[in-house]
């Protein structure tokens, strides 16, 4: 346990000098915040309700589908994984410790957005906090999980880019963070569900008891996932 948290700190003051880690996950978000939250609220003075959860969910998936995917690859795809081999740790260490790594700079960026959202732009305070940071919880430890698959099944950085913009752009697009999700065709709308972007914004804006057990499955079902790729792993 001291060398797993020992190598969580580790990782995580290499990620406080990643430029990558900087751009995708602090620089880009909080520029969409600052620039895209006084676009919607002075366009839709109805966009303060739903600014906090909009600027959340772009937050979790810009970080997780395009800035960890290269991290994880970086582990696994180079000498640092016989790196791990060679002094006894388990294969699965790299990666629990860049997951929980970029756990906590994203959600540090989505507690900014919180505070900063009221101040700025008197956004409104989400009704229920502990169903919504739940929900934000649990949706954030699920989009990790697909980045890290993405990291775990491409080594070159142009196809781990295409794959986490084919999943970004429709769950950024479909979720109703831009515009409203009743303005999409029925069939969209219902598209939409595929990503759980989509769960978990109507989970942060419009709470229903069904939404955080979805996304619990659907976060044990990636774990399932990662957990034979790196079995897999162990077998190359």
């Amino acid at each position: 346990m001291k060398a797993l948290l020992y190598g969580i700190s580790l990782q995580f003051k290499m990620d406080i000098r990643s430029k990558s880690m900087l751009i995708t996950c602090y620089l880009v978000p909080l520029v969409f915040f600052l620039f895209m939250g006084g676009i919607f609220t002075s366009i839709d003075t109805n966009a303060t309700k739903t600014l906090i959860p909009s600027m959340t969910v772009f937050t979790i998936t810009m970080s997780a589908l395009c800035g960890l995917p290269p991290a994880v690859a970086e582990i696994y795809g180079t000498d640092i994984k016989k790196m791990y081999k060679a002094n006894g740790a388990p294969i699965w260490f790299g990666i629990v410790s860049q997951f929980v790594s970029s756990f906590i700079h994203t959600f540090i960026v989505c507690l900014i957005i919180f505070a900063l959202s009221p101040l700025i732009f008197k956004a409104e305070l989400p009704s229920n906090l502990i169903w919504y940071f739940c929900s934000e919880i649990t949706y954030l430890a699920a989009t990790l999980a697909i980045g890290s698959i993405i990291g775990l099944l491409f080594k070159q950085q142009a196809k781990m880019t295409m794959i986490g913009m084919i999943i970004f752009l429709p769950s950024i697009m479909l979720s109703g963070i831009m515009f409203s999700a009743d303005l999409l065709p029925n069939f969209m709308q219902y598209f939409s569900y595929v990503f759980p972007a989509t769960i978990a914004f109507k989970a942060m804006t419009n709470f229903q008891i069904w939404q955080i057990p979805v996304l619990l499955c659907i976060l044990i079902a990636l774990c399932v996932v990662i957990t034979l790729l790196l079995k897999f792993r162990i077998k190359r």
